[in-house]
């Protein structure tokens, strides 16, 4: 090893170098412990280690090896008496060395070297903290078996307030063409597979599945909007179940009858509807209540003989020429189209009646499938239209009663099957990234606006649908007349 020696002519023997002293003007004293302001990792004679050399203010410390005299002392050179260190190396921007944490000693900042977390298998990449997840992932507390009962303090509704929208303008007239007509491509624009997982979205939401907060557990006494809609104070969540399954199908059967085209615009409506059904169904999407809506603007608004007549404000004729006494809708009644549908796309047409009407016959009537897994937002109309007076069972007196043991014994399956639909709902929207128009076209105030207008949608709902039934029966006739 190399020393700094002194050459002196007639000695043998070496000794080290005297340290000369620095003037007072200069920023530091080599002789005062070796430390230098601009290099702090540089010694001067002294041999002591840097790592036991006591800090100056917030001055970095590199941990590394002592060096030995010779290796610092090629590092310097003389300039008019100074010794000047070398600029030191500028750190790279992405840090090869990783320092591990030395149990016996704390952990030492430097400003060169990033500390890296040894962790093994764990990059910086992997560090980076994830996106929030949206709110139909978060996980809720699972609080049903240690929660007390606590009275509910006030009717809750799920339904998010009328917000400024991105489709409609403040005040918007009934129908508007423009509108319809950015609906239209916006529906295209997605398969049915998607549109299915947006109405379940939105079904969730609105029926108090998904998104529940503390707070609004608190005020109902219950977890869920499925547990609430069975309780007597749930009418107002009732109420707009009702409002939100008669408004889907009411928007459905008017994307069948506003297509004035030809007759291959409205067959390829229909087939679009039976296609979003068929991805609505259980073992699909399982959105109970959006195939129950989308099935409805196929087969309702149903008319029963004159009394039925009169309250839709429609008058459809049969081939007699006399009122049909059976059950009729604006959309049924298009031979044509359905003759259309069944020649050109056959397929949807016998998924139609061979599997979705055979399937919602039986849900009506409390003997379709409801399971958790196969089903993700169980069919809530029949129970709903029950408990408020508004569901009609015909028939004979004992198949009637049965179908009524049946409705209410399936509502207390499906409150106690809350916390498991809940899952399978999330589950099924697992990263899952809705489009926001999309969204925001499914809900039900959006197309409250759209189908009554700013101005109408706050008349009352027998009104507003008897009104909206006229012009459903006044598109039917203009298509295909009767003869």
């Amino acid at each position: 090893m190399e020393r700094i020696l002194l050459a002196n002519p007639g000695t043998t023997a070496p000794y080290p170098a005297r340290v000369r002293k620095w003037s007072s003007s200069q920023p530091a004293d080599l002789a005062h412990m070796g430390r230098s302001r601009e290099n702090p990792c540089v010694m001067g004679a002294s041999t002591m280690p840097v790592s036991a050399l006591p800090r100056s203010g917030s001055e970095p410390m590199l941990l590394k090896a002592p060096a030995s005299l010779g290796t610092i002392a090629n590092s310097l050179r003389g300039s008019d008496g100074q010794l000047q260190a070398k600029a030191p190396m500028k750190p790279p921007r992405t840090p090869s060395l990783e320092l591990p944490d030395v149990p016996e000693r704390p952990p030492t900042y430097c400003e060169l070297v990033l500390r890296v977390p040894s962790v093994q298998g764990t990059s910086l990449s992997q560090s980076c903290r994830e996106p929030e997840a949206p709110w139909w992932e978060a996980e809720e507390d699972e609080e049903e078996e240690n929660r007390c009962f606590t009275r509910p303090q006030a009717e809750i509704a799920f339904c998010p307030p009328d917000a400024p929208s991105c489709l409609l303008g403040p005040q918007n007239r009934p129908l508007e063409p423009q509108v319809l007509h950015t609906l239209r491509g916006l529906f295209l624009k997605h398969h049915p597979g998607s549109t299915a997982l947006h109405l379940l979205l939105v079904d969730c939401q609105a029926t108090g599945l998904l998104g529940v907060t503390r707070d609004q557990r608190g005020n109902m006494g219950v977890s869920s909007g499925l547990e609430l809609l069975t309780l007597p104070h749930g009418h107002r969540l009732r109420l707009e179940l009702l409002e939100r399954h008669e408004t889907l199908a009411l928007a459905g059967a008017l994307a069948v009858l506003g297509c004035s085209g030809p007759l291959e615009e409205r067959a390829a409506a229909l087939r679009g509807l039976v296609e979003l059904a068929l991805a609505l169904r259980p073992g699909a999407a399982g959105d109970l209540p959006g195939l129950a809506a989308v099935m409805g603007a196929l087969l309702m608004p149903q008319v029963r003989g004159e009394q039925g007549l009169q309250e839709g404000g429609v008058r459809v004729t049969g081939k007699t020429g006399e009122a049909c006494a059976g059950l009729i809708s604006q959309v049924s009644r298009l031979e044509h189209t359905w003759r259309h549908l069944r020649r050109r796309h056959t397929e949807a047409a016998l998924a139609f009646e061979q599997e979705l009407k055979p399937l919602m016959r039986a849900l009506d009537e409390g003997a379709g499938p409801c399971d958790p897994g196969e089903v993700a937002l169980p069919h809530v109309s029949p129970v709903v239209r029950l408990l408020e007076g508004g569901e009609e069972v015909a028939g004979p007196l004992e198949e009637s009663g049965e179908r009524l043991l049946r409705t209410l014994h399936g509502a207390r399956q499906m409150a106690g099957l809350a916390p498991k639909f809940r899952k399978v709902a999330a589950q099924r929207l697992r990263g899952f990234r809705p489009n926001p128009e999309l969204s925001e076209a499914l809900t039900t105030g959006f197309l409250r606006r759209l189908l009554w207008g700013s101005r109408g949608a706050g008349a009352p709902r027998a009104e507003r649908f008897e009104k909206f039934q006229r012009v459903l029966g006044v598109l039917s006739l203009r298509l295909e007349p009767d003869r």
